[in-house]
């Protein structure tokens, strides 16, 4: 099979120009977030300008350290985004969900690499980055979705909280129903997503595989692949960041601190 096509510049600003139909319909709209669209489109555009160069010269040099490094500040950049994107306080969630994210993303990223693709260097450029990365961006939405719901389910039903203790039910089982419904929110997306694949559309790496020339067997199976490690990251990444966040969430009565929220 051929490679992928390759876009010229000329293409791509024709893809730029696409982008005034949304910011037209805002415009038109008063929508109030024409600013922001063109923000994130030049920050998305600077990003990934910057991530492309920086990956030639890491894929080219493919050093173990330099790939762990990446790896880890690319969960430190996780870890900053989810807690931006929710209300808790950064001081007492950075630690919580770093490591979250550290354990779960890292066991199965090298279960992916070691196991399913025997690879002789599950460190290699090629697969940890890329892999990693699909990893992280979606436990990320799971972590900012899952932790949320909890903490703001627990201080909106802070009585039913209580009522729980008051009836003689430990910690974790007074927040079990609470915990329940976070995960489950955090991973109804996820699950509506692998529902449709195949039938409403067909995902980005297999696409991309598919065009860079892969055969549609082999995209298939990584596809499949990626997408349970994917599932599977996202359960242990919310599970982990809310048991590793409880304890300093909560006072020695059980009550939810008041400085868990941003001011």
């Amino acid at each position: 099979m051929n490679t992928a096509v390759s876009i010229p510049i000329w293409s791509m600003v024709l893809c730029y120009l696409l982008l005034l139909i949304p910011l037209g319909i805002a415009w038109y709209m008063r929508m109030g977030i024409l600013q922001r669209m063109l923000w994130t489109a030049l920050r998305m555009t600077v990003q990934l300008a910057l991530v492309g160069l920086a990956l030639i010269y890491v894929f080219r040099w493919n050093n173990n350290w330099v790939n762990i490094g990446w790896i880890a500040a690319a969960i430190g950049f996780a870890t900053y985004s989810a807690i931006q994107n929710t209300e808790l306080n950064y001081r007492k969630f950075f630690g919580p969900v770093f490591a979250a994210l550290f354990l779960s993303a890292g066991a199965v990223l090298l279960f992916f690499n070691g196991i399913l693709l025997d690879l002789d260097n599950v460190f290699s450029a090629q697969y940890l980055i890329i892999i990693g990365g699909m990893l992280l961006g979606n436990a990320l939405k799971g972590i900012i979705i899952g932790i949320a719901d909890f903490y703001k389910a627990i201080h909106q039903n802070r009585k039913r909280y209580l009522y729980y203790l008051a009836a003689g039910a430990s910690q974790m089982e007074a927040l079990t129903p609470f915990f329940r419904e976070g995960l489950k929110a955090a991973l109804n997306p996820s699950l509506a997503s692998m529902a449709t694949m195949g039938i409403v559309f067909l995902p980005g790496m297999m696409t991309g595989q598919i065009i860079g020339g892969s055969s549609p067997d082999t995209a298939i199976r990584y596809q499949l692949a990626i997408m349970i490690t994917i599932f599977v990251c996202i359960t242990l990444s919310v599970t982990l960041t809310i048991l590793f966040s409880v304890r300093q969430s909560f006072d020695g009565f059980g009550n939810l601190r008041e400085e868990v929220f941003r001011e």
